[in-house]
């Protein structure tokens, strides 16, 4: 994981810990999300990402996460946290001008939504 649980519940002003396994899964899926959106392969530092590409396994365009990925990943958290239902009843819903994508688009392979 790219994320530790204490910068995503910081993030989301989460006190305690009665929710911690709900917090790791959902941080686990938010991460998952972006890469999978992202389309490439992302890497901790460039030491993994230099081991990863001697090895054969870095892919065609690997990198190295940069802050506004995390961000990214912590908006995509954000959200299925406060949402976890697919359906939301009586809700003014307002979709905010910077979104997670906004923030991935620049370092997405390949085109598409």
């Amino acid at each position: 994981m790219f994320l530790t649980p204490e910068l995503a519940k910081g993030y989301q002003r989460i006190v305690g810990n009665d929710e911690d396994a709900v917090i790791d899964l959902i941080l686990s899926a938010a991460e998952r999300a972006a890469l999978v959106y992202l389309n490439r392969q992302v890497f901790a530092d460039i030491a993994a990402m230099d081991a990863a590409i001697v090895a054969g396994t870095a892919g065609e365009f690997p990198m190295v996460i940069e802050d506004d990925i995390k961000l990214g990943m912590l908006k995509i958290f954000g959200d299925m946290y406060e949402n976890r239902e697919d359906s939301v009843l009586a809700v003014s819903v307002a979709r905010l001008p910077l979104s997670s994508k906004e923030l991935l688009r620049p370092h997405r392979i390949g085109n598409g939504v």
